[in-house]
């Protein structure tokens, strides 16, 4: 077994305690993420409030880490979503080939002719801005890259010898694709998984920014970073610190897939 490479450790570290805090911080801090105190508005960065308070005086630091858990709970559950479906629809046009693959591929080609961030903006108008609208949102095409990415590794793995030697065996396609097919496909599919959380991330971030992200109380960095845009020039670090936690997490994720992808 190869040995970490820097950029894997590093990138593991940040992402190690980045959801840490995401999932402690909202937990244990002494502040609440919505409480608002006209008292204590656009506060600077204390020891009281780590990163300063925001134009409706609430805590910036548990603003901030739970707005990440939310960014990380929509892109983790839509990188799932979208890893299972596209593993599954690439593994049966590969395998299958021919007609149905020409009829499945096709099919993924008109969904992804339309913009996802149209299909999120669309759902969102129709039901509601919360976490469930945006995840089926990106859930609409989210998958179509994995699933070309299976279905590649599919058509090549199943020329091999060992395919052959299966089929020789009488042993069911099914198992053939399971056993020994998509084992031997995992590599390219961690990687492409991977790089599917960021994608999430920024598509949601960049949809709050725009205005049509999550509806208070509930926030995202995406949220959080639109929220403090009117402020910018007067109090930059109410945008500054969301911009960091989001930035860090995704140059983690791609450096850790982009490492992945190089040992493969």
């Amino acid at each position: 077994m190869k040995k970490l490479s820097r950029a894997e450790i590093t990138g593991y570290t940040i992402l190690a305690v980045w959801i840490l805090l995401a999932v402690l911080v909202p937990l244990f801090c002494p502040w609440s993420f919505s409480e608002q105190n006209g008292e204590i508005r656009n506060q600077g960065p204390s020891l009281a409030h780590w990163f300063g308070t925001d134009k409706l005086g609430r805590d910036l630091f548990a603003r901030v880490w739970y707005g990440a858990g939310i960014s990380l709970f929509i892109g983790a559950v839509s990188a799932g979503i979208n890893g299972g479906i596209g593993i599954v629809y690439g593994a049966v046009a590969g395998y299958l080939g021919k007609r149905t693959d020409m009829l499945l591929m096709r099919a993924a080609d008109i969904i992804d002719s339309i913009p996802s961030m149209l299909y999120v903006i669309l759902i969102s108008q129709a039901a509601g801005s919360g976490p469930g609208s945006i995840i089926l949102g990106l859930c609409v095409s989210g998958w179509i890259g994995m699933a070309r990415t299976v279905r590649g590794e599919i058509l090549r793995l199943k020329t091999t010898d060992f395919a052959a030697a299966a089929k020789m065996e009488r042993i069911p396609g099914y198992r053939i694709l399971l056993r020994h097919l998509l084992p031997n496909a995992a590599g390219p599919i961690a990687v492409n998984f991977l790089f599917l959380i960021p994608q999430a991330v920024f598509t949601e971030a960049f949809l709050s920014f725009l205005g049509v992200g999550l509806e208070a109380p509930a926030a995202s960095l995406g949220t959080i970073i639109q929220e403090a845009r009117s402020q910018m020039l007067l109090y930059p670090y109410q945008m500054i610190w969301p911009l960091v936690v989001l930035c860090a997490m995704m140059l983690a994720l791609n450096g850790v897939a982009t490492a992945m992808e190089k040992r493969q």
